[in-house]
């Protein structure tokens, strides 16, 4: 596949990611490097979206390690119970914020940030990573995302 994504336009996020993840397989298949795996899929996410942030903390020595991602600057070191990516990592299941400003501890690594979705990675049943995704508009995200995001990363290979 060329890596050149077609991006589709339309207000309803299903469609969107309908189209996206054909094209995120396509990018995964036959390549078995992480970082690289991770760095298409931010990139991929991105573009679709335009989101504010996008990417993954990888689970390293009990802390959320930056791993790639697309935006700006993010904050590198996350324990475990911290923020939003965190809270996720700790509950093993997926959070929506509406609006980050009303989530307890929440870790602001941008101001510009108002809503967040964060998605456990499982690798033998345990977290291995989360992916973020933040936006730069209250109540951005909703089950429809979950939903998707979910599909997307469990196409990743953790091992």
């Amino acid at each position: 596949m060329a890596e050149d994504l077609k991006l589709t336009v339309s207000t309803n996020k299903a469609e969107q990611y309908q189209s996206l993840i054909p094209q995120i397989e396509a990018l995964l298949y036959n390549e078995p490097d992480l970082v690289a795996n991770l760095a298409n899929i931010c990139a991929a996410l991105k573009e679709q979206f335009n989101w504010f942030w996008v990417g993954f903390y990888l689970v390293k020595d009990n802390e959320l390690v930056l791993g790639p991602f697309q935006g700006p600057v993010a904050c590198t070191r996350i324990g475990m119970g911290k923020g939003v990516c965190g809270t996720a990592w700790q509950q093993e299941k997926t959070l929506i914020v509406p609006n980050v400003d009303e989530f307890p501890g929440h870790i602001a690594c941008s101001s510009l940030s108002k809503s967040e979705i964060v998605i456990p990675v499982f690798n033998n049943g345990k977290v291995s990573a989360v992916l973020d995704v933040d936006s730069e508009v209250f109540d951005q995200f909703d089950t429809t995302d979950a939903l998707y995001l979910e599909q997307i990363i469990k196409l990743v290979n953790f091992k």
